[in-house]
């Protein structure tokens, strides 16, 4: 794993979309994977091609950039709490039903944030030979990737992870809310990342079968530091982030 980290960073680095026209791709890339490529979001409803809605003004986003390309292969945002009115609700809260009391009772929703717009461009997804792709981008894309980048594409994910766990030690938010698909429980579990499900799967409007689910961030890095080194060393930068659980870790 470590040498698959550091052949990761090699081909790609986690971008903080500060300016305007960073975000503005965060916002083209969503377009592109929401609208175009899973057809979750109708493009009609975005004639600029960007797609935002009104919890990007008071998001942190990130965006993981191909080196070699410039292109950008994934976005993720973390929504933080609103500070004037604490208790307004968060996207999770708004789209799903959210009835596992105990788990929230604990949370100071000063504390409490939201990640989503959790995205990976198909193209970023693919092996060699198989179907192609972005709009813009040349039919021969999938043969440019060498065999050690195809290799990191899964870690893409983990990357957007670095990102959001990076961002809630910044603006001082220890627990997470979000909604995510059953096929994302099977990818992070064997990570030590235990998801604790707080309401039933939502269907309809919001892209296909999710489920609401909340984490502590002491709790998820504990989890991974006993379980995955290594992805521990990735999360919290090898231990600048959330330093309390350093001591669990060989660096």
């Amino acid at each position: 794993m470590t040498n698959t980290i550091e052949v990761f960073n090699q081909y790609f680095e986690m971008v903080p979309a500060t300016s305007d026209a960073l975000k503005n791709e965060v916002y083209k890339l969503r377009y592109q994977v929401y609208c175009i490529e899973t057809g979750f979001l109708n493009s009609e409803h975005y004639p600029d091609r960007l797609e935002f809605d009104e919890f990007d003004q008071q998001s942190i986003h990130y965006l993981i950039r191909h080196r070699k390309s410039g292109e950008y292969a994934a976005t993720t945002r973390l929504i933080l709490p609103d500070t004037n009115n604490p208790e307004k609700l968060f996207p999770a809260e708004l789209h799903c039903k959210i009835d596992n009391i105990a788990a929230m009772q604990p949370i100071n929703r000063i504390h409490l944030g939201e990640v989503s717009r959790f995205c990976v461009s198909k193209t970023f997804k693919k092996r060699k030979n198989e179907a192609h792709t972005l709009a813009g981008i040349d039919e021969e894309w999938p043969n440019y990737f060498t065999l050690d980048e195809r290799r990191t594409f899964p870690h893409i994910a983990i990357a957007l992870i670095t990102c959001f766990i990076k961002a809630s030690h910044e603006n001082d938010i220890h627990y997470l809310y979000a909604i995510m698909e059953p096929a994302f429980f099977r990818f992070v579990s064997p990570l030590g990342i235990n998801l604790v499900k707080i309401g039933p799967l939502a269907q309809g409007n919001y892209q296909g079968e999710r489920c609401p689910v909340a984490i502590k961030i002491t709790d998820l890095l504990d989890c991974v530091a006993e379980k995955k080194p290594d992805i521990w060393n990735l999360l919290t930068n090898k231990g600048c982030y959330w330093p309390s659980v350093k001591n669990q870790v060989n660096l």
